[in-house]
Parts: structure tokens; sequence; C-alpha cells
């Protein structure tokens, strides 16, 4: 009885070859993360502590400086945890045998046809991308934030992300505000 070897190869690939390919990809992402990760808490800690003696700060200024600092430490956070799902998602695909030069060929026009049909969805973004980098409010200010059709939200900031910002109000109701919606902002603790 004849082996045939290619086709004994083809088989011990697919039964050994592609998971383990697959777990080493997967261990990879997760390991990227967890440094990633490490290395943003690390420039968070320091930023917190600032560059500034601490004869020359007052307490309210480092304390923006520290919730600034987080705020920005968990949108690194979630732009590599994105970047490193993309990347990976479609190492992953490849090796599963899906074809991916049409899909990375597409993106381009996928991108063109989202920024025409998700305008509020790159409003938010933009709009987010603004907040957090002029420090108009950040995770545990007290703000409140006026929307679309003067609606009121009010609260402490839990979460502040790219596109919804997060309040916890008074008697605990929890408000996801659009980004792209905000019109207008009161922090009633920055500068305190």
């Amino acid at each position: 009885m004849h082996l045939d070897t290619q086709r004994i190869d083809d088989l011990s690939h697919g039964l050994i070859g592609t998971p383990v390919a697959i777990a080493c990809l997967v261990l990879l992402a997760c390991v990227l993360n967890v440094v990633a990760r490490l290395l943003i808490d690390r420039v968070i800690s320091r930023a917190e502590a600032g560059v500034l003696p601490d004869r020359l700060r007052s307490a309210a200024a480092a304390a923006r400086r520290t919730q600034r600092a987080k705020t920005i430490g968990s949108l690194l956070k979630s732009v590599v945890a994105g970047a490193l799902v993309a990347v990976f998602g479609t190492m992953v695909l490849d090796q599963v045998g899906v074809n991916v030069a049409p899909i990375i060929a597409s993106a381009g026009v996928v991108g063109l046809a989202l920024g025409f049909g998700a305008q509020s969805l790159v409003k938010d973004y933009l709009s987010g991308l603004f907040m957090i980098f002029e420090d108009q409010y950040g995770v545990g200010d007290r703000v409140i934030v006026g929307a679309v059709g003067n609606d009121l939200a009010t609260g402490v900031v839990e979460a502040v992300t790219l596109r919804i910002t997060t309040l916890r109000a008074d008697d605990g109701t929890i408000w996801h505000v659009r980004n792209g919606e905000i019109l207008r902002v009161a922090n009633q603790t920055q500068g305190v």
C-alpha cells in the first residue's frame, strides 16, 4: 500500500500546523496587549506625577493632571486594543484560509462608504478627540452637559471615550451621551 506523502503533509498541517499558528498569533496578540498596557500605565504614572517640583504645584492642579492622564490612558489602551484586534484578526483569517487580499483592498472603499454613511459617528469621534485634548473634562469631574434639544445631563464623569461620555447622576442614573451631541459643557470641578 502506497501512502501519498502530499496528502499526509496536508492533513498534518491542517490538524496541527494551523491550530498551532492560530494559538501562537492569539498568544502574541495578548502579550503585545499586556506589554502595551504596561507601557501606557508607566507613561501615565509619569504624567500624573508631573515635572514641576512639589512646591510649585497646587493640589487642584495635581488632581486635574491625574484625571486627564487617566482619561488619555484609557483612550490609548482602547486604540491599542482595537489595532491589535484588527491586525491579528486579519492574520488569523489568513491562517484559516480566508483570502485577506480583497478584505485589505476593500478597506479603503469601506472607509469611504462609512465616512458618508456614518457622519454622526465621525462627528462623535472628532468631538471626543477635541474634548479630551482640550481638557474640557475628565474622569471624576462633576459636569452639566447640554445636548441637542436643550436636554441637560448632570453628574460625575465615569468614563470618557472618543465616542461616548458616561455620567452618573446624583440619583444613580447612568447617562451615556454621544460626544457629537454635546453642544456645551459646564465643568463644576475644574479649577476649583
